[in-house]
């Protein structure tokens, strides 16, 4: 028996080892080359430091690969998160103080993966998260304009979407904005952006050698070479051009643990962005599980816990958040990955490119990253995506936009708690309608109603029974159905009771059928 147990496992091996090198390892190195310029420019995006976003990609390759059920989701920073990380960072005033806010994320998604609520996804109506993907996305494209065009000062933009243009923040800036813009960062955007919307076209895919964002990255660094060594004026400033230190970690920031319980601020940040991590990585699972061509099923709660446990380490080793990410999952699944030993693979040509060649990512121009997540938020927003909510309906139409403008005017939380409010009073408003129906016929000139309730009445539905009751004329004869109901709110029994008991006072001949009546005591 052991013997033969020994046997299975090294047949097993061997079988991982074939699949590893077959697949898994070209696909790690695929998936790698989009993620590099991607942590860097969602740490750029973000306000952190630029090896806090690589940080999160290792983390999300090594420990998060391995602890996830899914086989073909990679995790690390998203674009999803840059901006209420930005806005953590800059409303606590500390980084190390964010990183508290970061293992508290990853603590509440280690409880709900524990807990088994996984399908807490499934309660956030579509259109609101639609809503808030593509206010991201405006915020995201609003914040990498400055950097685009070479200005370099990071204070430009700095918090909210309107106070973007009062006079201290747009129009002081924009009065010094000439002395910043840098021909050469404008000529790489445009070439980055160039590139970038080519390979998107259908007809692209025959050209597809290397991934679009490490092709922008290779041709900003050689552009920037060609203009130093010519002597050009288009040559980028150092404040330009990214920069990492030679030992990445002698520069890691870690949490302050003595401050977790003395501001308030750290708690409410690390449950909206677990709320919001946990969102958006749920609904990577459901889009990657469809690209799965061997129809596996990711295992929800199992990535909650996977996903807690990584983000909780991102916290103490001073990484920015992540979840799991369409674009590395989706490029995964394109470059032929089998299991989740890629994005372990992924996760480990990041760390031998911190170890090994930091000195050739300081020479990447931030213009290349900015021109990378323009497109990013532009692919969140797409015009494309409101002509398709606007044919949804009003219904689908409103909590999307409102989720929108209110996410611009104030904050996400705000923007996703009115946007499920809106959703909610659609539902309600719905309700109304759908627990009862009301046919009116004629016969010998005695006009005859019939109220017909449906499966489950409840107090929603009272205003508008009452208002139905009232509209009933005297001398008429009303029947109220309620045989086919599972369930009448004792509320509503009420209204009837009470209804029945002034009827014969209105010269109305009331029926009831199925309906129990209950006593009605007055209250003063």
């Amino acid at each position: 028996m052991a013997h033969e147990a020994l046997w299975n496992m090294k047949r097993t091996i061997k079988y991982y080892r074939i699949i590893w090198l077959r697949h898994d390892l070209p696909a790690g190195l695929s998936v790698f080359l989009v993620a590099l310029p991607l942590c860097l420019g969602i740490s750029l995006a973000s306000g952190a430091p630029l090896y806090a976003g690589l940080l999160s990609g290792i983390i999300g390759g090594l420990v998060v690969g391995l602890a996830s059920g899914s086989q073909l989701a990679v995790s690390g920073p998203a674009a999803g998160l840059s901006t209420i990380v930005a806005a953590s960072i800059i409303s606590l005033g500390n980084y190390q103080l964010f990183l508290l806010a970061v293992m508290v994320a990853g603590l509440f998604q280690l409880v709900l993966g524990l807990l088994k609520l996984g399908v807490i996804a499934n309660y956030f109506p579509s259109s609101v998260i639609k809503g808030m993907l593509a206010a991201i996305g405006i915020l995201l494209i609003s914040k990498q304009v400055p950097l685009a065009l070479g200005y370099n000062q990071p204070d430009f933009w700095t918090s909210g979407f309107l106070k973007l243009f009062s006079a201290t923040h747009f129009l002081g800036s924009i009065s010094s904005f000439s002395h910043h813009i840098t021909k050469g960062a404008i000529l790489v955007s445009f070439l980055s952006l160039a590139i970038l919307i080519v390979f998107q076209q259908p007809f692209a895919k025959k050209i597809r050698v290397v991934p679009a964002p490490l092709l922008v990255v290779v041709i900003g660094i050689v552009a920037n070479m060609l203009f130093t060594a010519t002597g050009s004026g288009f040559a980028l400033q150092q404040t330009q051009l990214v920069n990492i230190p030679a030992n990445i970690f002698a520069s890691i920031s870690f949490p302050d643990f003595s401050k977790l319980f003395s501001n308030s601020e750290i708690w409410k940040d690390g449950l909206i962005i677990g709320l919001l991590a946990t969102l958006e990585t749920l609904l990577c699972l459901e889009a990657i599980d469809k690209l799965d061509r061997r129809n596996r099923i990711s295992p929800v709660n199992r990535e909650l816990v996977a996903q807690g446990i990584g983000n909780m380490t991102c916290g103490l080793l001073g990484a920015i958040p992540m979840t799991a990410v369409v674009v590395r999952g989706a490029a995964n699944v394109d470059a032929g990955g089998r299991t989740k030993l890629s994005a372990f693979t992924h996760g480990l040509f990041l760390l031998l490119a911190v170890l090994l060649v930091p000195f050739l990512l300081n020479r990447i121009p931030y213009a290349s990253l900015a021109a990378i997540l323009l497109v990013t938020g532009y692919n969140l927003t797409k015009p494309k995506l409101f002509r398709n909510m606007w044919s949804l309906g009003w219904k689908q139409f409103i909590p999307f936009l409102v989720t929108i403008i209110v996410i611009l005017s104030t904050d996400l939380l705000i923007g996703v708690s009115i946007g499920l409010l809106i959703s909610i009073y659609f539902i309600v408003r719905n309700n109304f309608k759908a627990e009862y129906r009301i046919t009116k016929t004629h016969h010998l000139g005695i006009e005859s109603h019939i109220i017909k309730l449906n499966s489950n009445v409840t107090f929603l539905n009272k205003v508008n029974l009452r208002k139905a009751l009232d509209e009933i004329q005297e001398y008429s004869v009303l029947t109220i159905d309620g045989s086919d109901c599972n369930f009448i709110d004792y509320d509503i029994l009420e209204v009837i009771s009470e209804y029945h008991s002034k009827a014969h006072d209105k010269h109305i001949e009331l029926h009831l059928k199925g309906i129990e009546k209950v006593s009605v005591t007055a209250v003063h």
